[in-house]
């Protein structure tokens, strides 16, 4: 595989004259670059009017490498050939190097240039790009490589030092300007007055330079090239290989991307994610360009507007910043009520909400960096338990939890600086262990948790955030607009009913189900297990009156041919001549669930074939039975008036070892915030079974 190395373009604040005049000093030997053995000029020559100066080294370097290396080769040092060709009339100078020893082996380019600043005729700028391609060497290739490159880097920034040492040892010995090149027949015409102008090639003492002061911003290069100076400026401290990551990336993207180029930050984000290696990050950004694409993310900050119930449920929002001045999100997790925030505006608004954060993030570090007049790049964010249970740690919400974790991964990768996790509880260990294994390796280094109030005092947010920015209810001094959260009423949650866009419905029916249960009429999902120890998962709201829940096993279905999950009551019931004890049985003692409560459960199926989930009108107890309603009786019911329930439901089948640990598979939990207690019945069938009631 071939290396390659591109700089972004450097300045020397200093005219090209000077430059050259430094740049000369290296030679033949350059003490501050020990590698550096020495050169000795092969060929030379001028133009007729000496405006272009060839010059053709052959430079010898010391070989850093294991001695072991050493030896196989043969070699302590290796030769370059360089050829200069130095035009002082367009004022450049253009740099060609290759390899001699071991060509046929081992191919490095090298390609350097110096040139005029285009905004400011007395300001140098320099480029450099080499390439790397190792084909054989004695079967050392990847050693060589790493070594190669590695030490290519560290002489990179090492050469732009020598080169100020130069300049800086230059004007500390009077010599600030040198002349710049005229043709010989203009000097011999205007000798008279011209008589102290010598040879481009010598020194004159003179003084400082007219250089304009550019103020930094508005220093630049050509319009599709990045500047050093920018990058550290704006972008932070990289490395020469992170820097050519980055140039190599932005000018790939301005070659082939059609649509719009992203910000260098947003570049380097992607680079950081993929510990810049270079086609894994191309890779993972050109993935996301096109979701932003797909979903019109770049405008989500203007058309955007949560609806009102999140505004007064979703307990999140922007407060100041941290001590390094990164904007702060404070969210208060233990007083929200995902499930019924879930519930009431569906899985994708509340994506799109966490997107739009992440949004108005990016856009705030922005802020912070022009604010602080230094690099910001990601934020923090302050997590508040106080209060998490169960409810928070429902199958279906962690399973959107998962999904808006992995969205956020692939599309605003290093914009989380520092996660403070405050008063977590002592169910927090098991939400961790379901997530953990989703959250990049990068993030979760990131994590700060503290249990109880070990968050006061020094090791705690007195060390990340100042004393006057810490929120009220942590202890703090500052008054936090945060909205508190709370329990979302049930009246608000969606049913289908409430959906009038075909896309949201379909997004909504991708999580949870609406039905409406008539007396005589039970509503019924069929499920087909074909393994035992196969576990049944449920997750059910009562949104009206009064139901009973069971769970029936058959060993064949009714009717011939498969049977579809969800089928409906209508056509779709077992048949009516069987019997309770001989052709079907209850596994699951009936459920009384009453109107406003959310249940929970789950069931270890003992054998394979057809099971049932059924609610059906609560009836009084005397009614009350083990047992499926005719055909006769359904029909009735759906074609007489009368009073209906209500409820919204979600059901998964699991592998056994998928189940094992999972949140469902837990039975009780009480908090300051909800109360959830187990209502568990034995089935006549030795299986693991649980209900919880959430009231």
């Amino acid at each position: 595989m071939v290396q390659k190395y591109q700089s972004p373009i450097r300045v020397y604040k200093h005219p090209f004259e000077l430059v050259m005049v430094a740049r000369e000093k290296r030679f033949p030997t350059c003490p501050q670059i020990p590698v550096f053995l020495g050169s000795e000029v092969l060929r030379e020559s001028r133009s007729a009017d000496g405006a272009v100066h060839v010059v053709e080294r052959s430079c010898r370097l010391r070989v850093e490498a294991p001695r072991l290396l050493r030896k196989i080769a043969g070699v302590e040092h290796v030769v370059f050939v360089q050829r200069n060709v130095l035009n002082w009339k367009e004022r450049t100078l253009f740099i060609e190097a290759h390899n001699e020893t071991f060509a046929s082996r081992v191919v490095v380019k090298e390609n350097c240039s110096y040139r005029v600043h285009p905004e400011n005729e007395d300001w140098t700028c320099f480029e450099q790009s080499a390439s790397l391609d190792i084909r054989s060497f004695f079967g050392f290739e990847s050693a060589l490589e790493k070594i190669a490159m590695r030490q290519y880097t560290a002489n990179v920034k090492r050469g732009k030092e020598v080169i100020e040492h130069y300049l800086n040892e230059l004007i500390s010995q009077g010599t600030s300007h040198i002349p710049r090149w005229t043709p010989a027949l203009a000097r011999e015409e205007d000798a008279p007055s011209q008589a102290g102008q010598r040879e481009p090639d010598s020194l004159e003492v003179c003084g400082p330079s007219n250089a304009q002061d550019l103020a930094p911003e508005s220093v630049s290069t050509d319009g599709d090239k990045l500047d050093a100076d920018y990058i550290e400026r704006c972008l932070g401290h990289l490395t020469p290989m992170q820097e050519s990551c980055l140039v190599q990336l932005r000018r790939w993207l301005q070659e082939t991307h059609k649509g719009k180029i992203p910000k260098d930050e947003h570049i380097l984000r992607f680079l950081r994610a993929r510990d810049f290696h270079l086609d894994r990050a191309r890779e993972m950004l050109c993935q996301s360009l096109s979701w932003r694409k797909q979903h019109q993310v770049d405008l989500l900050l203007e058309t955007w507007r949560p609806p009102a119930l999140l505004e007064e449920f979703y307990a999140g929002g922007w407060h100041y910043q941290d001590i390094d001045g990164r904007p702060l999100y404070i969210l208060r997790l233990g007083h929200m009520d995902t499930k019924g925030l879930m519930k009431a505006v569906g899985e994708e608004v509340l994506l799109r909400h966490i997107l739009s954060v992440n949004e108005e993030g990016q856009k705030r570090c922005e802020g912070n960096t022009k604010q602080f007049g230094r690099p910001i790049s990601s934020w923090t964010c302050l997590v508040d338990l106080e209060g998490l249970s169960l409810r928070h740690l429902w199958r279906p919400g962690v399973k959107a939890l998962l999904r808006m974790i992995e969205v956020v991964e692939g599309n605003y990768p290093e914009t989380l600086g520092r996660l403070l996790i405050v008063r977590a509880p002592r169910v927090f260990p098991v939400l961790w262990t379901l997530i953990s294994p989703f959250i990049n390796e990068n993030t979760r280094q990131k994590f700060l948790i503290y249990s109880g109030s070990n968050y006061q005092g020094p090791g705690g947010l007195v060390d990340y955030l100042d004393k006057d920015v810490i929120p009220d209810f942590l202890g703090g001094e500052c008054l936090c607009n945060v909205p508190e959260g709370g329990l979302v009423p049930k009246s608000l949650y969606l049913t289908e009913e409430d959906q009038e866009n075909e896309d949201q419905l379909w997004q909504w029916r991708e999580t949870y189900h609406s039905a409406s249960v008539l007396r005589g009429a039970p509503h019924e999902v069929t499920v087909e297990i074909l393994e035992r120890e196969s576990v049944i998962t449920w997750d059910f709201d009562i949104l009206r009156g009064d139901v009973v829940f069971s769970l029936y096993h058959a060993k064949q279905a009714s009717m011939p041919g498969p049977r579809e999950p969800g089928a409906r009551a209508s056509g779709q019931l077992m048949d009516r001549g069987w019997a309770l004890g001989a052709n079907f049985s209850c596994v699951e003692a009936p459920l009384i669930c009453r109107e406003g409560e959310s249940i929970q459960g789950s069931h270890v199926t003992r054998w394979p074939g057809i099971y049932l989930l059924q609610w059906q009108m609560h009836s009084p107890p005397a009614h009350v039975a083990c047992s499926l309603p005719g055909v006769e009786d359904v029909l009735t019911a759906l074609h007489s008036p009368g009073p209906r329930c209500k409820l919204l439901y979600y059901y998964e089948v699991l592998a056994s070892e998928d189940f094992r640990g999972s949140m469902s598979s837990l039975e009780s939990c009480t908090s300051r915030f909800s109360q959830l207690s187990a209502a568990t019945s034995s089935s006549s069938a030795p299986s693991h079974s649980s209900s919880l009631v959430s009231r």
